[in-house]
């Protein structure tokens, strides 16, 4: 029999998680947009029509109580923490150790690679555990001639395999054991739950290791030997030449105004100021930037004659060809912590102040890989963009010893500053005092923020750089759903609905069944909107079978994790999308029999662990 429906402030609570869920999977609204959207109805709604039940009145106020949320400060600070890591370059000597692994024993290499990503992420963010990794494994492919796809997909999905087994793996984790604690549960130590983690992921890692390469078909990165390249160029300007006696703007009206003239020489020292009507003689050289298709078309309609910058004797023929002596091509992947983030090329002004050429912007999309046509400059960049340029190697190696920045290439360079140990020094430390109870995480945590700001670690730029408003934003709206789901007791008529649809199943399928489904939603949804939603209505499962609520909120746990399937379902997945330049089906192949492979494991932990 199902049970009564709730009344109707719990029904609108119902109603707005659907659309709060479903405008999380919206890729043209912004996350953020979505979040303050469902958290302002959320007050407005509770603040026009007051609600009380067992004489508690909801205060629409306490839907702000998410920003001062244990998890939630816990989660700042730790990305923080972890911002320090990635711009000291701590972890380079592992990196650099691997790299030479790989040169000589690529299988081995690549299971160690996975042990490495798991067992680090799960004391760390995996963003910059993927940051790191990411430059390594490009070039060992690019070096060997193969394809990058069957590498770097498992490493990123090992990441989110190691990130499950402690409280401060991931801010899913944080954010379900905070709010169980709050709902009168013990509060779970760091190690609590990793036993079942280390045996179910040992399964996932040897899937990862053996199996899942060979399930991805290669596919091409957008970094290559084939990808466009910019030559710089000089076009002569004889008496025969369309140019000859006319302005600069008539020229560039007759190349449909694509052509681009960085300067124009005229004799030995003289350049002339490019203004609209500056008008060119015979003699003249325009100094142009293009790829050699668009350089050979501006020559033929100007009837002027080509040459390399560094050959003047010689006109561009096959026994002269272009030339870009001494430059490269490399990727810089977009992440939330990157100074790109939200902005624009032009806004930045990013090609002129780092002296590099920008060729392309691919961005990803749920549905695949499109290739921004419009103007470049005016593109606000999002996370998982991938801007392909072009420039000499002292300038591509300057934006990567910055730190900065996520930049790939064929070399496996990475920063490293003098205060690399320390950096390793105080994140050790934070996770001492947090695993041994001395302190709580939030409490380690910040401390741990406020030493490296004072010993110079990071600044506070870098500090700024590594909060993400999108991951504070999801977080407050979801701990405002679930606020509300409880005192409103939608999240009691959905653990009823759930117990009545599971009746006279074994209790097996009843927590299989709930991972299961949580699984399959933060694979859609944010995993912290999933996590979050199904903890008070796990506890309430719990309470109406009269089982032991830990294992049934272990279940949401280890579900709201398994991001693997889709590229949307975790960030660190759409870095691997772009950089990897996979296609929506790929994460379909490596993520479901991973899923399934997790599911199984730690469904039979849960039941041998909990004697259920």
């Amino acid at each position: 029999m199902l049970p009564p429906l709730p009344d109707l402030h719990a029904i609108a609570v119902l109603l707005l998680i659907v659309i709060a869920l479903y405008l999380f999977t919206r890729d043209n609204i912004p996350l953020e947009t979505s979040s303050l959207l469902i958290l302002v109805t959320l007050i407005v709604g509770f603040e026009a029509f007051p609600y009380t039940r067992d004489g508690i009145t909801l205060q629409p106020g306490d839907f702000f109580s998410g920003f001062g949320n244990q998890a939630l400060v816990a989660i700042c600070a730790l990305m923080i923490v972890g911002k320090g890591l990635e711009t000291t370059g701590a972890l380079r000597p592992l990196a650099l150790l691997l790299s030479k692994l790989w040169a000589t024993r690529p299988l081995l290499s690549f299971l160690l690679t996975l042990l490495c990503a798991a067992i680090l992420s799960a004391f760390l963010n995996n963003t910059p555990i993927v940051v790191m990794l990411l430059p390594i494994l490009i070039g060992v492919s690019i070096r060997n001639k193969r394809s990058s796809s069957g590498i770097l997909l498992p490493m990123g999905l090992a990441t989110l395999v190691g990130g499950m087994a402690t409280t401060i793996g991931t801010s899913t984790n944080l954010l379900v054991v905070g709010i169980a604690a709050d709902l009168g549960l013990r509060k779970f130590g760091m190690f609590d739950f990793a036993l079942p983690v280390v045996v179910a992921g040992s399964f996932g890692l040897l899937y990862l290791w053996l199996l899942a390469p060979r399930l991805l078909p290669p596919r091409q990165a957008l970094l290559s030997d084939t990808s466009p390249r910019v030559f710089d160029a000089l076009l002569y300007i004889n008496q025969e030449s369309f140019a000859n006696g006319k302005t600069l703007a008539e020229i560039l009206e007759k190349t449909d105004r694509r052509m681009k003239v960085d300067k124009i020489h005229r004799g030995i020292g003289l350049n002339v100021t490019r203004l609209p009507t500056a008008e060119l003689r015979e003699g003249d050289r325009l100094l142009v930037s293009d790829t050699p298709e668009a350089l050979k078309e501006y020559e033929q309609l100007l009837g002027a004659t080509l040459y390399n910058t560094t050959d003047i004797e010689n006109p561009i023929d096959e026994a002269h060809p272009l030339s870009s002596e001494g430059q490269l091509l490399a990727e810089v992947v977009v992440t939330e912590g990157s100074p790109l983030y939200h902005r624009t090329l032009k806004d930045l002004r990013f090609a002129e102040h780092n002296n590099v050429v920008i060729l392309a912007i691919h961005r990803s999309q749920a549905q695949g890989r499109q290739v921004i046509k419009s103007e470049m400059r005016d593109v606000r960049l999002e996370s998982g963009d991938v801007l392909l340029m072009q420039g000499a190697a002292e300038h591509i190696n300057a934006l990567k010893s910055s730190g900065k920045l996520l930049v790939l290439d064929a070399t496996v360079y990475l920063p490293e500053t003098r205060r690399a140990p320390l950096a390793l020094l105080i994140m050790a430390a934070v996770v001492a005092l947090a695993a041994t109870g001395v302190l709580p995480i939030a409490t380690s945590a910040l401390c741990g923020v406020g030493v490296m700001l004072l010993t110079r670690c990071l600044d506070w730029e870098d500090a700024a750089n590594a909060l993400s408003t999108r991951v504070i934003l999801i977080v407050v709206v979801s701990l405002a759903l679930g606020l509300a789901l409880m005192r409103t007791g939608g999240a009691e008529y959905l653990a009823g609905l759930y117990v009545t649809l599971a009746a006279g199943l074994p209790v097996s399928a009843v927590l299989g069944g709930l991972m299961l489904m949580i699984a399959v939603l933060t694979n859609i949804v944010s995993n912290n909107a999933a996590a979050v939603i199904g903890t008070p209505i796990a506890i309430s499962i719990a309470t109406q079978l009269g089982l032991p609520p830990e294992p049934v909120v272990l279940a949401v746990l280890f579900g709201a994790n398994m991001s693997y399937a889709t590229p949307i379902g975790y960030k660190t997945n759409l870095l691997i999308f772009s950089a990897g330049g996979y296609k929506f089906s790929d994460f379909l192949r490596a993520g479901i029999p991973l899923t399934l492979i997790m599911w199984a494991g730690l469904l039979g932990m849960l039941m041998m662990l909990y004697d259920l």
